[in-house]
């Protein structure tokens, strides 16, 4: 491990990801993402961490410079070897408002990374997981014609596992088509695309089609629909958009089968942690998903895989091009940098505010 080094150097930019093809689901279609990325840097390591903007949940670069700028003060005089005391206080900070949460992420990626970078070994290992357990994580195609969707499929390649973004009024023979053209696992998600009535009528013929569970079917404020759907679907439900922060694990095991955590949305890899664990407890299959981001949220969410039921890390797969280097997912397998903390280093090196 390196000697200590009092001031941690905080600095951030954004980027602009461009798409290989445009993203459409339930709630809309993206052919760009911007994205925030925090660099917090001690002596000659650098950490990064990443957060995507987002309409549904109001997350724009505004709100991260905002909240990054509210909470500088408090990192640049903090030593990261005091990353358990100050995760705590950065949460007490930027707990208010999911927009905040979002910039909370980037910055808990960032610190977690700079800690693994300086204690010399990969998060996973120093948390005592062997990658060797990671799950094979699917890759989404997302809402299109049936032809343009078989031929994304097509073009993704020999994956295990395809993730099928639903909601339209055609949905059970957009997966009938895409079955014809491969025996791959299906999972599908409707992104609150569903009534109660579509989702169960739909778990049956999906089942038979070879989908291993649904994720997210209803809106996350029908909370009767959910315990109808719990009770009656022919396929395990998993939560998402009902599943934002530490607190909705209580209330998911109670109407879902498993949680999908996204680390931009609960605030990074400390809540993820708790978030998992809770869930194990109360008898959840745990996932963490992705947004449609770079390699640096990529690699975090790789730190976590070997703790998982499954996982869905192939956001920078759909980019044209990417920003940085690190965990990546090759068909399904998740491998691994032979690098510290994430693993993550940037196209564009260090970068100033």
């Amino acid at each position: 491990m390196l000697g200590a080094i009092s001031m941690i150097q905080l600095n951030y930019r954004s980027f602009e990801l461009e798409l290989k093809h445009t993203f459409t689901i339930a709630r809309g279609s993206v052919d760009q993402q911007p994205t925030f990325i925090v660099e917090v840097a001690q002596g000659n390591c650098f950490g990064y961490g990443e957060a995507t903007t987002n309409h549904f949940y109001g997350a724009t670069l505004e709100s991260f410079a905002d909240a990054t700028e509210r909470v500088r003060p408090l990192i640049e005089n903090t030593d990261v070897e005091d990353l358990n005391k100050l995760l705590p206080r950065l949460d007490e900070e930027l707990s208010g408002t999911t927009a905040d949460r979002f910039a909370l992420c980037a910055l808990d990626l960032a610190l977690h990374d700079l800690w693994g970078k300086r204690q010399g070994k990969p998060l996973h290992e120093l948390w005592g997981f062997s990658s060797d357990n990671a799950p094979l994580s699917n890759f989404t195609i997302g809402i299109d014609s049936p032809e343009k969707m078989v031929a994304k499929m097509g073009e993704a390649g020999d994956w295990p596992i395809f993730k099928i973004k639903l909601g339209t009024k055609h949905d059970i023979e957009i997966v009938t088509e895409l079955r014809r053209h491969t025996q791959a696992i299906f999972r599908v998600d409707a992104n609150c695309g569903w009534t109660a009535f579509q989702t169960i009528e739909n778990s049956i013929a999906l089942k038979e089609l070879g989908v291993e569970f649904i994720e997210q079917p209803l809106a996350m404020n029908d909370l009767e629909g959910a315990r109808q759907v719990f009770d009656e679907s022919a396929l395990p439900i998993i939560a998402d958009e009902s599943c934002v922060v530490e607190s909705d694990v209580e209330l998911c095991s109670q109407l879902f089968h498993g949680i999908n955590i996204k680390l931009v949305k609960c605030g990074g890899i400390a809540p993820a942690l708790r978030m998992i664990n809770r869930g194990k407890a109360l008898g959840l299959k745990t996932m963490v998903g992705c947004m449609t981001e770079s390699t640096v949220g990529i690699s975090a969410i790789a730190q976590l895989a070997p703790l998982l039921d499954y996982v869905d890390m192939d956001g920078a797969a759909l980019l044209a091009s990417d920003i940085a280097t690190g965990a990546h997912v090759d068909h399904g397998r998740c491998i691994y940098p032979k690098a510290p903390g994430s693993g993550v280093a940037l196209h564009c090196g260090t970068f100033s505010s």
